[in-house]
C-alpha cells in the first residue's frame, strides 16, 4: 500500500449503499415500468420477469463483453423496450431507468457511512465515487437528498462515461478527473474480482475490500489479485486513514 494516499474512491452498491428487498416496493416499481411502457397487464410482476428481466440479461452480457454501458435512451430503445412505442420510451427513458433500479430494492446508506465520509473529508482526504450503474440521475439526486454531495469531488458513473469496471480505464479516468496520480488513490469496493482487479490494474495505491456478507463475485471468475486490506464495516476506514498533516 502506498502510504501517501490523498484520494479515496468508493463503490456504491454493496459497499456504501445496501438494498432492502421489500416485495411491495419491488412490485410497485414493476407496475410503474409497465405503465410507462404503455403495457396493460393484470400481472406486472410476471410481465417484468418474462420480458424486461430476460432482455436485461442479454444487455448485461453485452455490457460485460465490451466493458461499456449504454445511455439510458439506448438501453430502452435497443435492449429493453425495442418493440414498444419509441417516442413514448424515449420520453420516459430516465424514469424507466430509475424505476428499473427500484425493482432491485430500496437503497440506503450503510450504517455509519455518511458520518465516515464526512470525517474522512475533515481529515484532509478528497473523496470520489466510481460505480457501475445504468442510471444517469438517480445517484446525483440521492447524494443531494442525503446531504453527502459535498463530500464527493468526483463522481464517475459507467452510464455517463460509457466504461465499466473492471476496465482500468474507468479508474484512470477517475484519478485524472480528481487531479491525482493513480498511486495516490485508494479504492473501496465489495466485489473481489471486479473492484480489486480494476483498481490494481490501474495502479491505485491501495485497494480495500468491504466484505459484506452478501457480496460475491458476479462474473463467475476466481480472484487473481488480493486487496491490501479487508474491512467488515465502512467506519473501519477511519482506522486505515488517519488525519493528514
Amino acid at each position: 500500500m502506498n502510504t501517501d494516499i490523498r484520494y479515496i474512491f468508493l463503490d456504491l452498491g454493496g459497499t456504501f449503499r445496501v438494498i432492502d428487498e421489500d416485495p411491495a416496493y419491488l412490485s410497485a416499481a414493476r407496475a410503474k415500468i409497465a405503465g410507462l411502457c404503455g403495457v396493460e397487464t393484470d400481472n406486472p410482476n410476471q410481465w417484468f420477469s418474462d420480458v424486461i428481466d430476460k432482455r436485461y440479461d442479454k444487455y448485461r452480457d453485452w455490457a460485460l463483453k465490451f466493458m461499456c454501458e449504454a445511455p439510458e435512451e439506448v438501453l430502452w430503445t435497443r435492449w429493453l423496450a425495442f418493440d414498444m412505442d419509441r417516442e413514448r420510451i424515449l420520453k420516459n427513458a430516465s424514469e424507466l431507468t430509475y424505476q428499473y433500479r427500484q425493482t432491485k430494492g430500496r437503497r440506503t446508506v450503510v450504517e455509519g457511512g455518511a458520518e465516515t465520509v464526512k470525517e474522512l473529508c475533515a481529515r484532509g482526504y478528497t473523496l470520489g465515487i466510481i460505480a457501475n450503474t445504468i442510471t444517469e440521475t438517480e445517484i446525483p439526486d440521492w447524494m443531494c437528498h442525503d446531504g453527502v454531495a459535498d463530500c464527493f469531488k468526483t463522481v464517475i458513473l459507467s452510464s455517463k462515461v460509457r466504461l465499466r469496471k473492471p476496465d482500468p480505464a474507468i479508474y484512470l479516468l477517475a484519478s485524472r478527473c480528481i487531479g491525482s496520480a493513480p498511486e495516490n488513490c485508494a479504492y473501496v469496493g465489495d466485489n473481489p474480482v471486479r473492484d480489486v482487479e480494476g483498481a490494481v490494474d490501474a495502479g491505485y495505491g491501495s485497494m480495500i475490500l468491504f466484505e459484506d456478507a452478501g457480496a460475491a463475485d458476479r462474473e463467475g471468475k476466481a480472484p487473481t489479485v488480493m486487496p491490501d486490506y479487508r474491512i467488515k464495516a465502512i467506519p473501519e476506514l477511519l482506522d486505515l486513514f488517519p488525519p493528514r498533516s
